[in-house]
């Protein structure tokens, strides 16, 4: 292995180490603990090392939000593809995708509540957010029915979705009733 190699191995592993503190410590107790002093003590660098990686926290943000974004469209893919039929397979999307909201909030938080500095539905949109929604595509796109745009039923889908996960989470929405909420999401607007 070369000098170079090693060096670009070396500094990616310590940005993977970024990441994965902010998260943790996001997860454990909120984005505002998240400062770049406290990342530098935890992963024991000086503030200027992870300036070089990353020019802030909203940047830091972006990237625990791209890296949620690969997790759930391989975890939306898997339910999906374990489901017999496209109404089950529907559901399984659904519970995923409230399920993996729900085991990760400050990631959830990250992608679509929290300025990471990624656009969204643009032409510059990272790769990550463009296959979490076509991961969400593939299953919804044939729920649409006929003379729907699968596109627009998808957005309109993961807005339900998102709606129920966020309001759910601020305790707007009793958990008890997510089975039903799904149930019912799934009945009305998906075609299967």
């Amino acid at each position: 292995m070369s000098v170079q190699e090693r060096k670009e191995r070396e500094r990616a592993g310590r940005e993977r180490l970024i990441v994965t503190t902010a998260r943790e410590l996001a997860e454990q107790q909120g984005w505002d603990a998240v400062t770049t002093r406290r990342l530098a003590e935890r992963i024991e660098y000086s503030q200027p090392v992870l300036y070089s990686h990353f020019r802030g926290k909203r940047e830091i943000i972006g990237a625990v939000a791209l890296e949620g974004a690969a997790e759930m469209a391989a975890a939306v893919r898997a339910a999906a593809s374990a489901a017999d039929g496209p109404r089950a397979r529907v559901t399984a999307l659904a519970r995923t995708y409230l399920d993996f909201a729900e085991r990760n909030p400050a990631v959830y938080d990250a992608m679509f509540q929290l300025d990471g500095g990624l656009a969204f539905a643009q032409e510059d949109t990272p790769e990550p957010l463009k296959d979490a929604f076509a991961a969400l595509l593939e299953t919804l796109g044939e729920a649409a029915g006929d003379g729907v745009h699968p596109g627009l039923f998808t957005e309109t889908f993961w807005a339900a979705l998102h709606g129920m996960a966020t309001l759910t989470r601020a305790g707007r929405l009793p958990r008890e009733y997510a089975e039903p909420r799904v149930e019912l999401l799934v009945d009305r607007l998906a075609v299967v």
